[in-house]
């Protein structure tokens, strides 16, 4: 049976230092994070150890790909919630920890997206009247460059790369129906006549697999960086999504790629094969397509678009649902998706824009085109273009996002306390809570360990292998009766 789809979302912002001539997004970037930190706790940085982002999971690497680099320099904090604050190349990046399920993760999304807005608080107070920090959660700067919102998702070691690759493209390549965050106009150079698209991703990528994350971008990532024990699991990195304010959106986003992952790793599909003769264009055929009607060629020979393929996806998933359950992805959340999803699809073959408030793409262009023909614009006026960037705006009071009516799936209550505490049922939760009760003694941390000093030679490492140990369930106790790093260690035979 498949292990469980233990999740999580890194969102890259975007970020502009206004009142200023020329903006270093780097340096507004770290003083950004060390703002927010400052006010909160103290700093606990990250333990690059571990750090390994040219393995490649096909145990090769295409002549002259690039892994990204690691920047060690740049700020890099762990926060009391699990989750990890820092900059990536020139942008504010959020991880949340490690969750448990789809409906866990838009939780902690949305916290991240509480935490981005109070950090411009905390940067303005330490600006020069005049000058501001403003964040933007999207994809784009309209200039060409793009930056990514990456979903991970734990799996088994054993399941080999090339089924993974062979189901899961069709999927991300037809998911962006209801992902897509929704953009005007197009940054690809073959593109013409492209006012509006449902995704803001799509323009960026041109290989189907690889390793890269910001040059020729593939569709299937190959990044073999488990944070977890090597033996036993992969963690599928996913860099082909869009960032989401839409919780609907997010919460399908991820939940039915974890049962899409849980089938592939299950070998479900059997004889059932989607894939596309060429990905690549197909991906931006289905971004372009607001009709939703366009035929992508299979590599068989059919003609699917992208409805069918996600609907030849959803039957297969009731079946897996009914033969083998789906505590993999938490069976009351998974049973939920796959009633949302069947839902989405209906709702988009008949009446799509119907959807507003649950997927951002028809969100913005339902407020943009009425605008639009409100004024009598054209799609590519600078009003438009201003209104879509705004659109994104991590400001509650300058975000048009924010005041429009949207299905909401995690309360405002559960939100705010998701911005300190940690997720109660992943090893984030030992990792949160030693920062809460022992930061002073922590030097570093990473996803699957805790640096201590305990002020004798040497440090003392606690490595935190497996994704759903060192939950509330396992460590509370041990927690509560330990008055000291020191006994905690013991404790743990550390």
């Amino acid at each position: 049976m498949a292990i469980r789809k233990v999740c999580g979302i890194e969102t890259e912002y975007g970020i502009a230092l206004r009142g200023v001539g020329e903006s270093n997004p780097i340096a507004a970037s770290s003083l950004l994070i060390n703002a927010y930190v400052a006010e909160q706790q103290r700093k606990v940085g990250w333990d690059f150890e571990d750090e390994s982002p040219g393995r490649d999971a096909r145990g090769f690497a295409r002549e002259g790909s690039m892994a990204p680099e690691v920047e060690t320099h740049l700020v890099n904090a762990v926060l009391t919630n699990g989750a990890r604050y820092y900059v990536d190349h020139a942008h504010p990046e959020f991880s949340t920890p490690e969750c448990a399920d789809a409906l866990e993760c838009v939780r902690y999304d949305k916290a991240g997206e509480r935490i981005l807005a109070r950090s411009m608080e905390a940067a303005r107070r330490t600006l020069p009247e005049g000058q501001g920090i403003v964040v933007y959660k999207n994809n784009s700067d309209r200039k060409g460059n793009s930056y990514g919102t990456h979903e991970n998702y734990l799996m088994d070691r054993a399941v080999p790369f090339g089924r993974i690759v062979r189901h899961v493209m069709p999927h991300f390549v037809t998911r962006q129906i209801y992902t897509g965050a929704g953009k005007v106009g197009s940054e690809a150079a073959s593109a013409q006549d492209v006012p509006f698209q449902l995704s803001q991703r799509a323009d960026f990528f041109e290989e189907e697999v690889g390793l890269e994350t910001t040059l020729k971008r593939p569709i299937v990532n190959t990044r073999d960086e488990p944070h977890a024990d090597a033996q036993k699991y992969r963690r599928f990195h996913v860099i082909v999504g869009d960032s989401n304010l839409c919780e609907v959106a997010t919460y399908l986003k991820v939940g039915v790629t974890a049962i899409v992952l849980a089938m592939i790793e299950d070998d479900f599909f059997g004889d059932v094969d989607l894939s596309l003769a060429t990905p690549v264009q197909a991906i931006r055929r289905v971004s372009y397509d607001l009709d939703l009607s366009l035929p992508l060629e299979l590599a068989d020979g059919r003609r699917l678009t992208a409805l069918d393929v996600q609907w030849e996806l959803l039957d297969l998933a009731r079946k897996y649902a009914e033969d083998r359950g789906l505590e993999c992805v938490d069976d009351e959340v998974g049973r939920d998706v796959l009633r949302r999803w069947e839902d989405t699809l209906t709702t988009l073959e008949s009446n799509p824009m119907s959807l507003s408030g649950k997927l951002d793409w028809v969100t913005k262009h339902e407020l943009l085109d009425a605008y639009r023909q409100r004024h009598g614009l054209d799609w590519d006026d600078h009003k438009i273009a201003a209104m879509d960037l705004q659109y994104h705006d991590v400001r509650p009071e300058r975000s048009l996002f924010s005041r429009l009516p949207s299905e909401r799936l995690v309360d405002e209550a559960a939100v705010e306390l998701a911005i300190t505490e940690p997720p109660e049922g992943t090893r984030a939760y030992f990792r949160g809570k030693c920062l809460q009760k022992w930061a002073s003694s922590i030097v570093a941390a990473n996803w699957d360990s805790l640096v201590f000093d305990l002020g004798t030679d040497p440090l003392r490492r606690v490595p935190m292998m497996e994704p759903l140990r060192g939950t509330a369930k396992h460590v509370d106790t041990l927690l509560q009766g330990s008055t000291t790093p020191g006994e905690l260690l013991e404790q743990l035979g550390t």
